[in-house]
């Protein structure tokens, strides 16, 4: 589609103008393109691509800037990735640890911003078929105050407290325990309701009770602890110039992220292919995207796509070394799932 001479200038162009903020001129060009062209060759050629609409001029007078269309070749074409360095690669590995799933995520979106000086976003594993338990525990507070321990099948635990009408003993408690780990472990609370009604005969009537305000209560605190989006570093955007001198722009980006689910959709399309996934403005199909590009990557959980990490920043963003950030952080996030 382009020769060679006007990708050259099309990369340059979209370099100088990620790295200065500003609309490239022809001088700059044949400064920084290493081809010996004179300044009416660049503007012909200037012309031609912006008649193909991969760049576009704010004045008549001035430079040319990158149009969505102009990003996306570059991205799929032109781009050269960075590698990591290995300051950077260590400090990822020293602070992503796999020993709470949930704390995992929440340290995960915070080095995505941190690394990247944008919004780091990281769509949390989905539980399959309802909330899941791997194993239950009733430990003894008071008389009538029961503590309730859940543990997932990712290692995540959550604690409860349950009222109870009835007193029960610590031999009793245990009982209960061992029943539901023994006969349910692995399977969704919300499918064990009709279980129980068959299989209380074998235990006392008095832990019927017991047993349902454990399920309900652990479902509803499974289902809680399931935030579907974890974000860091939002105001991160307000330091972002392109961002900031439309406030309008920004007040709608910021209502996407308190929405969620608008920005959970977009994050979902790139569990369906493996590897690092760009959005460039329109390109999202949310309008409230126009002004920024979005750069994900899915991770994995014992071999399967379980979710997504992301970056959110402005169209003008150094992908060469955004990229790999975001790659390696959904590799390394995989690795300590698993």
């Amino acid at each position: 589609m382009l020769n060679e001479r006007a990708k050259i200038l099309l990369k340059t162009l979209v370099e100088r103008y990620i790295h200065e903020g500003q609309p490239v001129g022809s001088r700059s060009l044949a400064k920084f393109s290493g081809l010996d062209l004179s300044p009416a060759t660049i503007r012909n050629v200037m012309t031609d691509l912006e008649e193909m609409g991969f760049v576009s001029s704010p004045h008549t007078s001035a430079g040319r800037m990158p149009t969505t269309l102009g990003y996306r070749f570059f991205v799929d074409t032109l781009l050269v990735v960075q590698s990591l360095d290995n300051e950077q690669i260590t400090l990822l590995e020293n602070r992503m640890h796999p020993n709470n799933p949930s704390h995992l995520i929440n340290v995960t979106s915070r080095l995505l911003s941190d690394l990247t000086q944008f919004v780091g976003v990281v769509v949390t594993p989905k539980r399959m078929g309802g909330a899941v338990f791997r194993h239950i525990e009733f430990v003894p507070l008071s008389e009538k105050r029961i503590f309730l321990i859940l543990v997932t099948p990712e290692g995540d635990v959550q604690n409860r407290i349950i009222f109870t009408e009835t007193a029960y003993s610590q031999s009793d408690l245990i009982e209960a325990g061992n029943f539901l780990n023994q006969h349910y472990a692995g399977c969704a609370l919300e499918e064990i309701r009709s279980g129980l009604q068959h299989e209380l005969t074998q235990l006392r009537r008095n832990m019927t009770d017991l047993m349902n305000a454990a399920i309900e209560i652990g479902n509803d605190a499974l289902q809680e602890s399931s935030e579907a989006v974890v974000i860091a570093g939002e105001h991160k955007l307000f330091d972002v110039r392109d961002l900031s001198d439309n406030l309008s722009s920004l007040k709608q980006l910021f209502e996407l992220f308190e929405r969620k689910s608008k920005l959970l959709q977009l994050m979902e399309l790139s569990r369906q292919a493996r590897g690092v996934k760009i959005f460039i403005g329109g390109e999202s199909d949310e309008t409230m995207l126009e002004e920024v590009s979005v750069v994900t990557a899915p991770y994995e959980m014992e071999g399967k796509i379980v979710g997504t990490v992301g970056v959110i920043g402005p169209r003008r963003m150094a992908y060469e070394r955004i990229i790999p950030i975001v790659d390696i952080t959904a590799r390394l996030l995989s690795n300590n799932l698993s």
